[in-house]
Parts: C-alpha cells; sequence; structure tokens
C-alpha cells in the first residue's frame, strides 16, 4: 500500500477510535465542524475554512446513505486537506469531482469508506461470500464506496479481486 493511502487508513480509524463513533454528524459536532444544509441544485457537499472557522455545507434533499457518504468525504477534507482549504482562504467549491482529476476528492473518498465501511465487518461479508452490491445493500452504503473499500484492503495485502467502480459516484 502506497504511504498516502496507509496514512489516510490510519488517521480515519484514529478518528473513529478517540471518537469512539463512526457517525458523521456526531463527529463533525465533536471536531467542531458547523454543518449547514443547504439547497444544492447540483453539488452535494462543499468543505470550508473562513476565518479558522471550519463548515461544511450539504445538500438538504439527499437520501440518508448519501448524505452520509457526503458527510464523511467531507470531514475527510477537514481532517487531510485543512492546511490547503486555509491557505486558499477557503474553497469556492469544494466538493465532489471526478477521483481521477483530483487527489484531494480520492483521498477524502477512501477516508469516507474506511470510518463507514470497518475492515472487520466487510471482511465478515467476504467471508461469507457476499459481493459488493450485497455488501452495500447489508451496509447501507453504496456499490462504489465498497468497491474502493475493497481496493485499499486489497492494498493492505488481503487477497481478492480487484472491483470496478465509478470514479464519479458522489458527482
Amino acid at each position: 500500500m502506497d504511504i498516502q493511502t496507509l496514512e489516510i487508513v490510519r488517521k480515519a480509524n484514529r478518528l473513529a477510535n478517540d471518537l469512539c463513533t463512526r457517525d458523521p454528524h456526531r463527529i463533525a459536532q465533536e471536531l467542531g465542524i458547523e454543518v449547514i444544509p443547504l439547497a444544492f441544485k447540483k453539488q452535494r457537499g462543499a468543505y470550508k475554512v473562513l476565518m479558522r472557522n471550519r463548515f461544511i455545507f450539504i445538500k438538504d434533499d439527499l437520501q440518508p446513505v448519501m448524505e452520509r457518504i457526503v458527510m464523511l468525504h467531507e470531514i475527510g477534507h477537514d481532517a487531510l486537506h485543512r492546511e490547503e482549504a486555509v491557505k486558499a482562504g477557503g474553497f469556492k467549491e469544494f466538493n465532489i469531482f471526478d477521483m481521477r482529476q483530483s487527489r484531494m476528492e480520492y483521498e477524502a473518498n477512501i477516508f469516507a469508506s474506511q470510518i463507514s465501511l470497518p475492515d472487520d465487518e466487510i471482511l465478515e461479508y467476504i467471508e461469507n461470500g457476499y459481493d459488493i452490491q450485497q455488501i452495500a445493500r447489508a451496509m447501507h452504503s453504496d456499490i462504489n464506496l465498497v468497491a474502493l473499500k475493497t481496493d485499499t484492503l486489497i492494498a493492505q495485502g488481503y487477497r481478492f479481486r480487484h472491483q470496478e467502480y465509478r470514479n464519479q459516484f458522489l458527482k
């Protein structure tokens, strides 16, 4: 596994363990990030740092599964990319883009998958013969996030088949 991915996995695990939760709203609250619902037309979420205050703006009509994923993705930006946000004076539109075009979007998705899909649960489903669609349903997640998570596990040395996923599933 590349060092960057390993560090993201460690950071996500440490956060979930330290806060004793995987609930994105509780995590945001514990970290002091204000969550503001907005009537976005297209984008699902955005992360900004304004005058040292951290904000997550989230589309106000997301389904619960997608809201959880988007929240964790934006918390990933806070955990991994806050310095870049501060240097930029707050991102104008730091949202979920096609991962192929943005390292930070890919990293935030890895972070979201690590928090929302614990290794032991994923591995148990895999051992019981579940495919990624069945795992996504059972864990109330998105098939693309589960596929990204299995790739992260493969990078950690687990031996199972690489899964295809759409890189722009959160766009």
